[in-house]
C-alpha cells in the first residue's frame, strides 16, 4: 500500500530552470549582442567568438530597419545559447574599464597642462616625480608660450604641443 511519507514528500526533483528564468537568460544574451553591435567592426572581429557569429553581428550592424534589426538581435541571442558568453562578457568589461582608465589619464594630463599654463610651476615636482626623464625646460617654455597665446587670443598651438609632450611622457 502507499506510505503517507511518499504521498507528502516535499522534495521534488529539480527539472531545470523555470520558464521565466530561461526568458531572463535569453534577454540577457540579447542585451550582450546589442552591446557588441555598438562597437566598431574591428572590435567585433577581435571579440574571440566563432566566425559565423561575428558575421551575423556584422550583418546586424548593417541593418537599418527597426523590426528587421530586432529580429536579427533575437537570432543572435539564439546563437549565443550555443556559445559560452563569459569571454564576451569579459571582453566588453575590458573595453569599458580601458575607456574609463584612458579618460582618467587624459583628464589628469589636461589638469597638468592647465596648471602649467596658469603659472603653477609646482606641478613640475609631480611630473618629475612620476617621470624623471621629463625635460623641464622644454615644458616650461611651452607653458609660457601657451600662456602668451591665451592672453593674445591666438590659436592654442603651444597648448596643444604642451599636451602632446605631457602625453608622450606618460606613455
Amino acid at each position: 500500500m502507499y506510505d503517507a511519507d511518499d504521498l507528502y514528500n516535499d522534495e521534488e526533483e529539480y527539472a531545470g530552470p523555470s520558464r521565466s528564468q530561461k526568458k531572463r537568460d535569453m534577454t540577457a544574451l540579447q542585451k550582450l549582442a546589442e552591446k557588441l553591435m555598438t562597437l566598431g567592426p574591428e572590435l567585433v572581429k577581435k571579440c574571440g567568438l566563432p566566425d559565423y557569429f561575428i558575421e551575423e553581428v556584422l550583418d546586424a550592424m548593417a541593418i537599418k530597419a527597426h523590426e528587421a534589426k530586432r529580429r536579427k538581435v533575437q537570432y543572435i541571442g539564439k546563437l549565443m545559447r550555443d556559445v559560452d558568453p563569459q569571454p564576451l562578457i569579459d571582453f566588453l568589461e575590458d573595453i569599458e574599464t580601458g575607456n574609463k582608465a584612458d579618460n582618467m589619464k587624459f583628464h589628469a594630463l589636461e589638469v597638468w597642462r592647465s596648471r602649467l599654463i596658469d603659472g603653477d610651476f609646482s606641478v613640475f615636482d609631480e611630473i618629475t616625480e612620476l617621470h624623471p626623464q621629463a625635460d623641464r625646460q622644454r615644458l616650461s617654455q611651452l607653458a609660457r608660450n601657451a600662456k602668451k597665446e591665451k592672453e593674445k587670443s591666438k590659436p592654442p598651438k603651444s597648448s596643444r604641443a604642451l599636451f602632446k609632450a605631457l602625453r608622450e611622457l606618460s606613455e
